[in-house]
């Protein structure tokens, strides 16, 4: 009876390790799966980025627009449609 114990603790301690491993593997699918979604799905912080330049990028357009649209209004001041701006129009 005294034996029982002696033999079974060096063989909890052995399968201690199994168990770490075992579960290691079983979680690994878990963890690369959550990495994958990680990397394609875009975070509220990113998509405010790209919407900000996106933003910027349409406002510089409208302004090299209507720069160009005075210009011609100045070269033909009688021409209506010259001055009248219709052209783009930044965040529609």
């Amino acid at each position: 009876m005294r034996i029982a114990p002696l033999v079974c603790l060096p063989l909890l301690f052995a399968t201690a390790g199994c168990i770490n491993t075992a579960a290691s593997i079983v979680k690994a699918p878990f963890q690369v799966a959550g990495k994958a979604v990680d990397w394609t799905t875009t975070s509220q912080e990113e998509a405010d980025r790209n919407y900000g330049r996106k933003m910027r990028k349409q406002e510089a357009r409208e302004g090299r627009e209507r720069k160009e649209a005075a210009k011609q209004c100045r070269k033909h001041p009688d021409d209506r449609r010259a001055c009248d701006y219709s052209g783009y129009r930044a965040g529609y």
